[in-house]
């Protein structure tokens, strides 16, 4: 049995940081049926990449990733006879999900206290950028915008660049891990109480909190933390060059004993006793000749092997590994992490699987779905409507 069979939710979310959570869910057991719409199509349906170059709405590799196990109908929110039907999946919900703009859900009569009054114990959780309350309530904006209020964008790139965004939106990944942990809670807390409630999830908040080690740094030290690969009370600490076109290596070095054991691997024991290096103190006072001391050494390596010779000898290091390099890694390989879907227009694709596995448990992913395509699976079967019924609402526009 997967451990979250008989879950119901009614997934309103669109492009990244609220389907990652419901695909969770859908990984884990959970029924997600994901709402959608022809009239105004879910972003991650439109963002690349897609197969063979080819812009189409269930040709996404974004899209498919982020909506795995998932259900889709397609209901039109702008007509009131789509928010009709929307109500009675609604009813049928333990959990809806929605990362729409502030006060778009009251404007369609889809407001929490309308939801209580439909499905009483229903579970509403909101995702956005900075939250539903406080001044920045009515942000909208996407992972990019809470990467610049968190602070990630400044402690990313180079010490002597302007502050960098990162090229992925971690906020519409770090966010949705929050909001699957809080729709879990949320699910015990009414199995303990009989009640529901609305949860508040933002990607400040999430970031912040991931990051908040890094910025403590000014208040026990009185400096801000720099940007770049060095960090605090570690030396050397860096990503280092290896023998190849953009080949690298990561090491850091904790302590002097590391120090020592890293300088046996250099085939250089004196270094351990230069002054310039032979304490962390003086490790960070000349960090910039260090790393042209380790890096000089690296150089002309292997970085695999080079990772094995240091980990042999205690001193943490890791190839660092390209995208092509992470989908053909022998451990994700060997715990079966990549999980071969099938998928009417991509095709055959091999999907990142739930990361985590439980003992009594089963886990099963299957592919993202097509736009619609379980809407008779769903009004006709699930919700009851006729087959007149929903095919009147589907050339009246409130089912498209």
């Amino acid at each position: 049995m997967k451990p979250l069979a008989g879950v119901r939710i009614a997934d309103f979310s669109w492009v990244g940081a609220g389907p990652r959570a419901t695909k969770d869910l859908a990984d884990y057991g959970a029924t997600v049926i994901k709402v959608e719409s022809r009239q105004r199509l879910d972003l991650g349906r439109v963002s690349p990449p897609f197969k063979n170059g080819v812009q189409h709405p269930d040709g996404s590799a974004f899209f498919a990733i982020s909506n795995t196990s998932k259900r889709s109908v397609t209901i039109n929110l702008a007509d009131p006879r789509g928010v009709a039907v929307a109500k009675r999946l609604i009813e049928w919900s333990d959990v809806v999900v929605e990362n729409f703009g502030k006060g778009y859900m009251e404007r369609i009569g889809l407001s929490y206290e309308t939801l209580q009054g439909i499905r009483p114990g229903i579970i509403q959780v909101s995702v956005s950028v900075a939250g539903r309350t406080g001044p920045n309530a009515n942000l909208r904006g996407y992972g990019n915008s809470a990467a610049a209020l968190s602070g990630l964008a400044a402690l990313s790139g180079w010490p002597d660049r302007p502050p960098h965004m990162p090229p992925f939106a971690y906020g519409d990944v770090v966010a949705p891990i929050f909001a699957t942990i809080a729709v879990l809670a949320a699910i015990e807390h009414r199995r303990q109480t009989g009640h529901g409630q609305h949860v508040d999830v933002s990607q400040v908040e999430p970031l912040v909190h991931v990051l908040a080690d890094r910025f403590v740094e000014r208040q026990l030290t009185g400096e801000a933390r720099k940007p770049g690969n060095r960090a605090s009370g570690i030396a050397p600490h860096g990503i280092y060059p290896c023998r190849g076109d953009d080949k690298w290596c990561a090491i850091a070095v904790r302590s002097d004993a590391e120090w020592s054991r890293l300088c046996e691997a250099m085939n250089s024991p004196g270094s351990a006793s230069d002054p310039r290096f032979s304490s962390m103190a003086s490790r960070k006072a000349n960090e910039d000749e260090l790393d042209r001391v380790v890096a000089a050494w690296s150089l002309d390596r292997d970085k695999h092997e080079l990772a094995e010779l240091l980990a042999s000898q205690g001193v943490p290091a890791e190839a660092v590994q390209n995208g092509r390099e992470v989908f053909t890694d022998p451990e994700l390989a060997a715990v079966g992490h990549y999980i071969r879907t099938p998928h009417a227009v991509l095709g055959e694709c091999e999907m990142p699987g739930p990361p985590v596995r439980f003992s009594s448990s089963e886990v099963a992913m299957g592919p993202s779905p097509l736009l619609g395509e379980h809407n008779r699976e769903v009004f006709v079967d699930l919700l009851g409507l006729s087959e007149q019924e929903v095919a009147d609402l589907v050339t009246a526009g409130a089912l498209s």
